[in-house]
């Protein structure tokens, strides 16, 4: 099998598949070099520099509709990453798909095309609606399109038949219209994109601290003396990050990362906005130590860290911090005792870290003064997703690394504004208080039942419950678990409507009628009756800002997403006294709305318009706890036992490096060294001789559900890697077929897709 150098993977034109280990910087001129291979790839070479120079500019651009992490606080004219060019690139393709492609082709012939080739075709530029006799997407107008969405609405015999997904890439004003829209017609079927990644991490603060998000800034990161870092790819799915990194190891804090497998983002990186790095080829550092467990041991090796702390405040008192325990914490005896109860042997077991590793990362915990600990879907994806993030909060509790700069919990959101989807109202589960200021202020009687979620979605459209599922963004019917289940339950609504900016897999899979309703996006001018119009974004550590396009839209038919949802809403709700136009006219109009409905948004209009927006205030950062103690709440939860079997290994699905969620840009994955391949898994090479395996041998993969039901892959390609033995790892959305619609956490109901239980064996045996 050929294999290709490093630097190369990903920029040539040969088809062979190959895998070489990266073993260069993560970014620098790696990334310069795929950025401009693929502006020129997409004929963008004059567009895509200019909306660089736009891209996270305080209020005078747009936000990047890739990942969540904050703009840099000095304004940093080129506070971008490689995949968040590739991003807005992508939106702002000169390709087309209207009227003239979709009856060139049925939905069937699509059905067989690939993730990639169904995206590049590019920008969808008017309303469509399945034709079964043709088996064709036809031109609709928009009056029609909301009719028939509206009619499908009015017309439920109970609103909860219908269900209000989300995914992170609606701004916060569209978001606060969406679960109006629903409550008003009378459901909390919200489910969201949360619901598969942090749903976990939301849980467990507000369990811990009583509050569903991190308490840190990015002031706090530039202040900290160490950072841990737990389940997160950062070079890929949050790669401004890398900033972060390289800074922190400059000034000299010290740097743990947390993984299975040791990412490009835990060796070294060149910052390419750091010229004189740039042209000296010099690397930083992005990590002290590299810590790498099994899959699903992360809170064991917690655990082992606290269990050290406290076994050396028996000899040394400054290892805890008492006063902070005494005075803000509640259940400490309690957990001191589950550690003490906790055997070396059994964590070296469960963690499948050695003690004396452990103990190398907590001598950097315990020299540091102020700690931040962040974490991303490697944690929150597994049945105890809950437990794990709150072991994180017990071991910041122990020194009391929160309330103070540079110190505190960090969820890594990898969404743009899927926090800020929480934060304004999409949420199945909403709080009583919320629904009440709602009512109140809009004038409607808001549904107190909890709604469906994302796998309570995909089962209640599989019986029948759930017969329209309206989709705003996204790709649902690939982001989801278990892709035939819920590629059935889709076919099984009566209507399927997706708001989206390009073809995708979703659009195919359908109900009896199917509406796609085409969007601007984040880059392109929002005009209205009273001009063009900002929307704002909360990042993952809780500013809000504004985004403002740039670029003449894609088509003169497209509406924004406010225009949309006020749309369906007037023929959903034709006695609404909700003023819906009023909202689409000016986005001002619902800003103030949501300012006297939202904590924390008072004042909105003008705050947002700030430099850089501004913080929700968050009472944990300022030690108040929303506990029913009232203060931060210790858990002494039991470690989480594996399955016992020999012949099994645990996989986890992820991404590669050329790819945002499930949108695909080529079959590379640079920083893992693949090329021209995404049908393989990643293995441990003791496991392969095990089961007589090499390096590109075909094999079937199949996952065993935890009802005793299987799921089946075949002929992928397997690839040795540095991975714990026992552990394997392989893309998603391809490998989410076995994840089971069944096998969801019992704490957090995420499916768990960082935890599943396969056998692996060579093809045709």
């Amino acid at each position: 099998m050929a294999t290709v150098s490093p630097e190369s993977v990903g920029d040539s034109d040969e088809h062979e598949p190959a895998f070489h280990p990266y073993h260069h910087p993560a970014a620098g001129w790696g990334a310069a070099k795929s950025v401009t291979g693929f502006l020129a790839r997409e004929g963008e070479l004059i567009v895509g520099p200019r909306a660089i120079l736009k891209m996270n500019h305080e209020n005078s651009g747009f936000d990047c509709p890739g990942c969540a992490w904050p703009d840099d606080l000095k304004g940093l004219h080129l506070d971008i990453c490689e995949n968040g060019i590739k991003h807005v690139t992508w939106e702002m393709t000169h390709k087309r798909v209207g009227r003239e492609f979709f009856a060139a082709h049925t939905v069937t012939e699509l059905s067989a095309w690939s993730e990639f080739d169904l995206e590049n075709q590019g920008r969808l530029t008017e309303p469509m609606s399945y034709d079964p006799d043709t088996d064709r997407y036809v031109p609709i107008s928009w009056p029609d399109a909301f009719e028939m969405a509206g009619r499908a609405l009015r017309e439920l015999d109970d609103p909860n038949r219908a269900a209000f997904y989300t995914s992170g890439r609606l701004g916060n004003e569209a978001t606060f219209l969406y679960q109006l829209l629903a409550r008003e017609l009378g459901t909390n079927n919200l489910p969201d994109c949360s619901n598969m990644c942090h749903e976990a991490s939301g849980r467990a603060l507000q369990a811990s601290l009583g509050t569903a998000k991190g308490t840190v800034d990015l002031k706090d990161w530039e202040a900290a003396d160490a950072l841990f870092i737990l389940g997160v790819n950062a070079a890929s799915n949050a790669p401004r990050m890398l900033t972060a990194l390289v800074e922190a190891h400059k000034r000299g804090a010290r740097i743990v990362h947390i993984n299975p497998l040791v990412e490009a983002a835990a060796r070294k990186a060149i910052i390419p906005h750091e010229f004189l790095a740039m042209a000296t080829f010099r690397a930083t550092p992005t990590s002290n130590l590299n810590l790498q467990p099994r899959i699903g041991g992360d809170m064991a090796l917690l655990r082992g860290m606290a269990k050290a702390v406290l076994e050396q405040s028996k000899s040394d008192p400054k290892a805890l911090d008492h006063e902070f325990i005494d005075r803000y914490t509640s259940g400490f005896d309690a957990y001191r005792a589950v550690c003490e109860a906790t055997s070396w042997a059994e964590i070296e077991q469960l963690s499948g870290v050695s003690e004396a590793q452990i103990r190398a990362a907590v001598d950097i915990y315990r020299a540091a003064d102020r700690t931040i600990v962040s974490w991303c879907l490697g944690v929150t994806q597994h049945e105890h997703g809950v437990d794990t993030a709150r072991e994180i909060v017990n071991l910041l509790l122990l020194r009391g690394n929160l309330g103070r700069e540079g110190a505190g919990p960090s969820p890594v959101r990898g969404h743009s504004n899927v926090q800020g989807n929480r934060t304004c109202g999409i949420d199945h589960r909403p709080a009583e208080a919320f629904l009440d200021r709602l009512g109140q202020v809009c004038g409607i009687e808001p549904p107190r039942a909890h709604g469906l979620d994302t796998v309570a979605t995909i089962e209640a459209m599989t019986a029948g419950r759930v017969t329209v599922f309206v989709g705003m963004g996204g790709n649902f019917a690939l982001a989801a678990p278990d892709t035939a289940y819920t590629f059935e339950a889709l076919r099984n609504c009566e209507l399927t409507i997706h708001v989206s900016t390009k073809l995708n897999r979703s659009h195919l899979v359908h109900g009896r009628r199917a509406l796609i309703l085409p969007c601007l996006g984040r880059t392109e001018k929002d005009m209205q009756r009273n001009g063009i119009q900002s929307t704002s974004v909360e990042d993952s550590m809780s500013m809000v800002h504004l985004s403002t396009g740039m670029k003449n839209p894609a088509s003169t038919h497209l509406l924004s997403e406010p225009a949309i949802i006020a749309g369906i809403a007037r023929a959903a709700l034709p006695d609404s006294r909700t003023p819906w136009q009023d909202y689409v006219d000016d986005y001002d109009r619902i800003r103030e709305t949501m300012a006297a409905v939202l904590d924390g948004f008072e004042d909105f209009n003008r705050r947002v318009r700030l430099p850089l927006g501004f913080r929700i205030r968050q009472p944990a950062r300022e030690l108040v706890f929303r506990t029913p103690s009232g203060r931060a709440e210790f858990s002494a939860a039991p470690l989480p036992q594996p399955a016992q079997n020999a012949d099994v290994l645990t996989l986890a699905t992820m991404r590669s490096h050329d790819q945002w969620n499930t949108t695909i840009y080529s079959d590379n994955d640079r920083y893992r060294g693949i090329k021209n391949l995404r049908t393989l898994i990643f293995m441990n090479a003791g496991d392969m001789r095990e089961r007589g395996l090499r390096e590109f041998d075909e094999v079937d993969i199949t996952s065993i559900a935890r009802d005793g039901s299987t799921r089946k892959l075949s002929r992928y390609k397997v690839i040795p890697y540095d991975i714990p033995r026992g552990c394997a790892a392989g893309y998603m959305p391809e490998m989410n077929v076995l994840c089971a619609i069944g096998d969801y956490s019992t704490q957090s109901d995420q499916p768990i897709m960082k935890n599943v239980s396969v056998r692996v064996e060579a093809s045709g045996r």
